[in-house]
This record gives structure tokens, C-alpha cells and sequence, in this order.
């Protein structure tokens, strides 16, 4: 099977029997302080949502005790029970759940929806089988049968991609549905640009510094000028020691990595296991070019050639991106906003509802 296509600019949402949930439960493993996509995704999406009218909830492991995620210490797993998360969940008041993540919460949270025949929606953000075999000898094929048992289970699984939505179909996800992302494009613009203390050109990267994101395949290209990293994680000091003509300059604040994205030449984004990569349009909106491999994320939003470049040589595709076209960038970057997130979000509930057989 295949998802309906995925079209950012769909802003408008179809016709429905029923109109949107007043109070959505949002049950995540994924929360402040992790600074990710996940957790930025669903800020944006809250804040939009209230210009809805409608009011969210989370449940997240800050409500907990927690104990560090082996081998990924920065990630805080909930310590707690099937009993108290599904007390918790009643006393939302919610009329729809919304299930983030596959981690403990979002077991106990499935659990409690099947138990009580009450319709819930989950999203795939991660590609967890890859992350998993990245750090322990565990088959991708066993991992994707967990989650797949997982999702299936719901009325409904967004997805940011097409290629994404195409790659879990052939695994046999069902059920899946369109949410693509958003960029703040007034934040994120071009007139932000600065000189930057660096030999030209400047050769970009951002987001977590941990094993999935492949960055070894940036940093050991031959590339002229100079490489730079902005982010923090697990596996930035081996990779400082390793690579010492590199400039790791951590976390930023979001108004100097919005000058930073401005001033660099070119986006490179060496990851394969992405599912979106909303620094990709944040780096399009900043109308810096973007470099990436013809996988999930990059070949979704730039692979037609339009404000980037992907190919399997990435050291390829990041020279030849020096040529794209910085206004392309930034139009590319305008077709994803949080309002069209932010309706395709509630109408793949409404979907799911109805499907249900449930009065939305």
C-alpha cells in the first residue's frame, strides 16, 4: 500500500463529518530537556494548535522518576507503572491520544487505548531499528516487527515523508497518513547572514552529535575551506579529538544559529536514518543550500535539484551545491509551514476518529 501523497502545500483540510478534538493527550518519551526534532516538532505544533482552539496535554517522563537510556544517557526513560499512566490518562479529560513515541510511555499509553476500545493516532519520527543496530547486534527485522505490532494497532501513523511512508508500507505498516513539517520562516531568513571567522566556504552541519547522525561521513571529506558542527551529544568529544581542523561549536541559541545557518555556504546533512530533518528547512529558509544522500528527508525535500543537491557521493553533492541558487533555497523552504503541519495534524485525527466510528 501507499500513503496518500505527501504535499506540504495541502494546507487546506477535507471535508469531515465532525469537527476537530477540543483536547488532545500527547504521549511522549521524547521531552525538554533533549533538544531534537521530536520535542521541536511538537512545541510548534502545540502553539499552533491553540489557534485552533484547541488545548494539548502532555504526558512525558518529566512527570517521573526516570533512569538514563543505556548507551544514549542524555535520554531519561519513565520509571513508573500501567496502573498510575493509565489514571493519569483518564484524569486528562482528553478526547483523543495522541501516542509520540514507542518508548515505556507510549507501551503503557497503546495498552490503555486497547483496553478501553478508545481510538488513538501514533506518529513515526525515529528510525529506531537503525538506531538500535548502530549500538547493539540486534536485525532491523526484529525491531520493525515491534513496532509495526505497535503502530498498526492505532487508527492511523503519520509520516513525514513519501519515501518514508513508501519504505514502511513494504514493511507492512498500515494505516499510514501524511504530516509533513514546518520552518519558522521569519526567524530563519537570509538577511540574517554575517561574516564568519572562517575560510571559505563554510561547510555546515547541525543537530545532535550522536552515532546515527553518520557525521564521520561529513568530516572525513575533502572539502575546500572549512567544516563546521553546531550541536552537542554523546559522541562530540571522540569526534573533537578525532578531528581537530573541525570547528564544534556546541549548542548555539536560537538567534545566533539562525546567523550561523544565514552565513555558511552550504548545508551538509550526512544522515541516513532520519525521517525528515527539519534543519534541512530551517538551512533553506536561512537560503543556504543544502547537500545530503538521496535518502529519506533530503530526497523528499530537495532531491528534484530545487535548493539542493543529493547524491550517493556526498562530497559530490556538497561541491556541487556551491552552485545552487540561494533564492531557490529559500522558495523551496516556503512551501513547509506550521499552519499546513498543523491542519494536515488534525485531520489525520479527524480521519482516524471516523474510521473509529468515533463521533470527533
Amino acid at each position: 500500500m501507499n500513503v496518500a501523497r505527501i504535499d506540504p502545500v495541502a494546507a487546506e483540510p477535507a471535508a469531515s463529518d465532525g469537527g476537530p478534538p477540543k483536547r488532545i493527550l500527547m504521549v511522549t518519551d521524547a521531552w525538554r530537556p533533549q533538544v531534537n526534532g521530536v520535542v521541536h516538532t511538537l512545541e510548534r505544533l502545540t502553539e499552533n494548535l491553540a489557534e485552533f482552539g484547541v488545548e494539548v496535554e502532555f504526558l512525558t517522563p518529566n512527570r517521573f522518576r526516570t533512569l538514563p537510556m543505556p548507551t544514549y544517557p542524555d535520554i531519561r526513560l519513565a520509571l513508573t507503572t500501567p496502573r498510575r499512566v493509565r489514571r493519569m490518562i483518564a484524569e486528562s479529560g482528553a478526547d483523543h491520544i495522541h501516542i509520540v513515541t514507542e518508548g515505556p510511555l507510549g507501551w503503557m499509553a497503546r495498552r490503555y487505548c486497547l483496553n478501553r476500545r478508545e481510538p488513538f493516532t501514533t506518529s513515526y519520527h525515529t528510525r529506531f531499528p537503525e538506531y538500535v543496530t548502530a549500538r547493539l547486534p540486534v536485525p532491523e527485522d526484529w525491531t520493525y516487527r515491534w513496532l509495526r505490532s505497535f503502530h498498526n494497532s492505532g487508527q492511523g501513523t503519520m509520516v513525514a515523508t513519501q519515501s518514508l511512508a513508501d519504505d514502511l508500507a513494504a514493511r507492512g505498516f498500515d494505516k499510514l497518513r501524511p504530516w509533513t513539517r514546518g520552518v519558522d520562516i521569519a526567524h530563519f531568513r537570509p538577511d540574517r547572514k554575517t561574516e564568519l571567522d572562517f575560510p571559505r566556504p563554510v561547510f555546515l552541519c547541525v543537530g545532535r552529535v550522536a552515532v546515527e547522525k553518520n557525521l564521520p561521513a561529513f568530516l572525513d571529506l575533502d572539502l575546500p575551506g572549512s567544516k563546521v558542527i553546531v550541536g552537542e551529544g554523546p559522541e562530540l568529544a571522540r569526534l573533537q579529538a578525532k578531528y581537530p581542523e573541525a570547528h564544534f561549536l556546541g549548542h548555539r541559541p536560537n538567534d545566533e544559529l539562525a546567523e550561523i545557518y544565514a552565513s555558511c555556504d552550504v548545508f551538509v546533512f550526512p544522515s541516513r536514518t532520519d525521517t525528515f530533518g527539519n534543519v534541512i528547512v530551517e538551512s533553506l529558509a536561512s537560503g543556504t543550500p543544502v547537500a545530503g544522500y538521496p535518502v529519506t528527508g533530503p530526497i523528499d525535500i530537495v532531491g528534484d535539484g530545487v535548493g539542493g543537491v543529493v547524491d550517493e557521493d556526498l562530497g559530490k553533492a556538497a561541491r556541487a551545491a556551491l552552485d545552487v541558487s540561494r533564492d531557490a533555497a529559500r522558495e523551496r523552504a516556503l512551501r513547509y509551514t506550521w499552519k499546513a503541519c498543523t491542519e494536515m495534524f488534525l485531520e489525520n485525527i479527524r480521519a482516524a476518529r471516523t474510521s473509529a466510528g468515533a463521533t470527533a
